[in-house]
């Protein structure tokens, strides 16, 4: 990386478009260079085959669950309504990284621009963060279905379940404004080149020529407290959860009860435990590589595995999908 000194004699990055401010050695970038995932030029074909793939199942398996939830009746509930949410979501998450990235693995020149690169991270922000929102939202839904089963229909009444979603998109969003507008109040001038596959807040501050402690520590302390209030809402509701299945007699009321969690944790296991590995272990300890493959694997993969976890796991849109997959059939033989 080259180093923008305060002589008359600045050396300039020649992959970034400068201004010069008022005749002084002050300068802008207006362009960010990604170094994507691999330099190796052996591997851009096999990763660019393999997300693109990704990518399409991604969007077959959350389109599909969607579909599936809107067009059968006995499926609107508010534990659908909030699956179906959040397939919409990530739909959305993986859709801000991943056309960009599949497309830089087969581009000499991976660049973004400053305002994309602000979007970018200002929609990557916000939506991870209303995803950790919504599974608490959901690990509440569960906490109310089991331990108040005759008070659930009242308690979770569409508006509720509206105003819950309303709520975790309107608190992720307000974060992402607060973080990224701090990030972006950096100043970028000792280089332009990005260690990474997309806009992240890692890799902007190792290039921010000005002080990044303040910055660093909101970070630190908005991904806390979004994680951390979201896994203790989680923890609490499933702790509440498991006491009352061990007081459940019958074997099959257990099975079931258990079945119906089983795909939520499972979920929420991958999730946390790559976001909290990425933002809140020492950035001392974390190289840029394993970083890296950490947010590959919850931006990219996990919204491509959350269809699988609820589809596969879950009877009720096995039954919907084949029946909907039958209706099909018989409709084209009809014409």
């Amino acid at each position: 990386m080259s180093q923008i000194g305060r002589s008359d004699s600045t050396l300039i990055d020649t992959h970034a478009k400068i201004r010069i401010w008022k005749g002084m050695n002050i300068t802008k970038v207006n362009e960010f260079i990604l170094m994507g995932l691999s330099e190796r030029q052996d591997l851009q074909i096999f990763l660019f085959m393999l997300f693109l793939m990704i990518y399409l199942i991604t969007i077959l398996g959350n389109v599909g669950i969607i579909i599936i939830v809107y067009h059968n009746s006995q499926l609107h509930t508010p534990m659908y309504f909030f699956i179906s949410s959040l397939s919409f979501l990530d739909l959305c998450y993986s859709s801000d990284i991943a056309p960009k990235m599949i497309v830089d693995l087969l581009s000499a020149k991976r660049n973004i621009s400053y305002i994309g690169c602000a979007l970018q991270l200002f929609f990557f922000t916000g939506l991870g963060c209303t995803e950790s929102f919504l599974f608490a939202v959901m690990a509440y839904d569960r906490y109310v279905a089991i331990c108040n089963p005759l008070n659930y229909s009242l308690a979770m009444q569409p508006k509720t379940c509206l105003g819950l979603v309303s709520g975790a998109y309107t608190a992720g969003f307000l974060h992402s404004v607060i973080e990224t507008c701090c990030t972006f109040s950096l100043s970028f001038c000792a280089s332009n080149i990005l260690n990474h596959f997309a806009c992240d807040f890692p890799p902007l501050f190792s290039i921010s020529c000005t002080d990044t402690a303040v910055n660093e520590l909101i970070l630190f302390v908005f991904a806390s407290s979004v994680t951390m209030s979201s896994i203790l809402v989680i923890f609490v509701s499933y702790l509440s959860i498991f006491l009352a299945i061990l007081k459940i007699k019958a074997v099959t009321g257990r099975k079931k009860a258990f079945s119906t969690c089983s795909s939520h944790i499972t979920a929420i296991t991958l999730f946390y435990s790559t976001v909290i590995y990425v933002y809140l272990k020492p950035t001392s300890k974390t190289s840029v590589h394993k970083a890296s493959v950490a947010t590959v694997f919850y931006t990219v993969v996990i919204p491509m595995l959350n269809p699988m976890i609820y589809s596969l796991r879950n009877k009720d849109i096995k039954v919907s999908l084949k029946s909907m997959l039958q209706n099909t059939i018989f409709i084209k033989r009809l014409k």
